[in-house]
């Protein structure tokens, strides 16, 4: 692994700004699940109608991902970033004082999911890989990754503060600054390709998109993964949403939610790093299966053993550890079978994947706690959905598609 001083400096430039940015745009999508229960008590709507709100985010957030990365591709990262981030404090101002369910539905839903696709992994991701050489992917990878779990620990507690200090619409406010304010580090992320070490990248011949979008479409591997990564989506997103309200229910203090959701990003700060450090020794798909295997895992024994402080703390540093571990070995093999060329578009796609796994988990969760009065069905079905996740990644071949195409008979 190429260490970063090997980095051009036009390149680190980018690389930094990238990581501030995906430090705003998780940090304050990490927070949501804050408001729950403020907005519940402030109109009485139940964890389904809210839920099924911050659902539509994740949704609007993976169906607006495959565009932005699309525009991206064409047009350079600058504009949407721009636009990104004016959505996402729109969305966020409309939140603050939220009496209709309509605005609900709209704000934190639509606006703000389609501000985290104009600010967030789809983007800045592609970005990063393309300003290094092919030895350092996995590096930055993992990095940027782990500057979006920095967010998740440094935002959330900030945000549980405002709430206590300036009420829920107070921080809400403050919040939507935050986003307007990631418009200014959008110019250093304009360039596509800062550097010029990624000429021997892909070792494939050139393709236009619509022969590269061809071949993932007929690759059965992008297929397996883009499945695989819905499982991932599901996990991330119900616990992120329904967490603060699943502890606040068992009795403990909100404080103590919101520091679950920041542990866990603060463990995948390590995660992250040792994922892409992983992704670059091992083969990728096997890196996959273990975070699958440890989720499954982690979250069995949190639903066998008493809930209390120790074993909250332990299941979010444990899960922490493999939150956004899946993210490196993902963007890696997305890059490995068709180049970064048009990265942010297919990873994009298999992101999309990802958020309909979000919808299903946020909305699952609130409906099913309305109706059953439990999460202990979604836990559990977090359980099956890892191994199914596990078995998807394990016939995935680490290999370009295109050489795939031009040896049909290779195994």
């Amino acid at each position: 692994m190429s260490p970063l001083r090997n980095i051009p400096s036009a390149s680190l430039w980018l690389i930094i700004s990238g990581c501030v940015l995906l430090m705003l745009s998780f940090g304050l999508r990490s927070s949501f699940g804050l408001f729950m229960q403020p907005i519940h008590d402030a109109n009485g709507w139940g964890r389904d109608v809210i839920g099924f709100a911050l659902a539509i985010q994740n949704l609007s957030w993976g169906l607006v991902s495959v565009l932005a990365g699309g525009l991206a591709d064409r047009f350079g990262n600058i504009k949407v970033i721009l636009a990104g981030a004016a959505l996402y404090a729109l969305g966020i101002w409309m939140t603050a004082g939220v009496s209709e369910i309509w605005a609900l539905n709209l704000g934190p839903g639509l606006l703000v999911g389609a501000g985290v696709a104009g600010t967030a992994f789809g983007i800045v991701l592609p970005a990063m890989v393309k300003a290094v050489a092919v030895e350092q992917r996995q590096l930055v990878l993992g990095i940027g990754t782990a500057a979006g779990s920095m967010g998740q620990f440094l935002l959330v507690p900030i945000v549980q503060q405002l709430i206590e200090a300036f009420g829920w619409i107070g921080a809400l406010n403050a919040m939507a600054l935050m986003a307007l304010g990631m418009a200014a580090l959008a110019m250093p992320l304009a360039a596509r390709h800062v550097s010029n070490t990624t000429a021997s990248t892909n070792q494939q011949p050139e393709q236009n998109f619509y022969e590269t979008f061809c071949t993932a479409r007929g690759h059965l591997s992008y297929w397996f993964l883009t499945l695989g990564f819905f499982v991932c989506g599901f996990h991330v997103a119900f616990i992120t949403v329904h967490m603060p309200a699943f502890l606040t229910g068992a009795g403990f203090d909100p404080s103590i939610a919101a520091w679950s959701i920041s542990l866990i990003g603060l463990c995948n700060i390590a995660g992250s790093l040792l994922s892409g450090a992983l992704s670059s020794r091992w083969p990728m798909r096997h890196v996959l299966i273990a975070i699958y295997a440890g989720r499954a895992i982690a979250i069995t024994l949190f639903m066998l053993l008493p809930l209390t402080l120790t074993s909250v703390l332990l299941f979010s540093c444990s899960m922490g550890l493999l939150w956004l571990a899946t993210v490196p070995p993902t963007s890696g093999l997305v890059a490995t079978m068709f180049g970064t060329r048009y990265m942010a578009t297919l990873y994009g796609i298999v992101f999309l994947s990802h958020q309909v796994g979000s919808f299903s988990g946020v909305w699952l969760g609130g409906w099913l706690f309305e109706n059953m009065g439990s999460y202990d069905g979604l836990w559990w079905s977090g359980v099956a959905l890892s191994l199914v996740a596990m078995l998807l990644h394990w016939p995935i071949k680490e290999q370009s598609a295109f050489a795939a195409q031009r040896q049909p008979q290779s195994a």
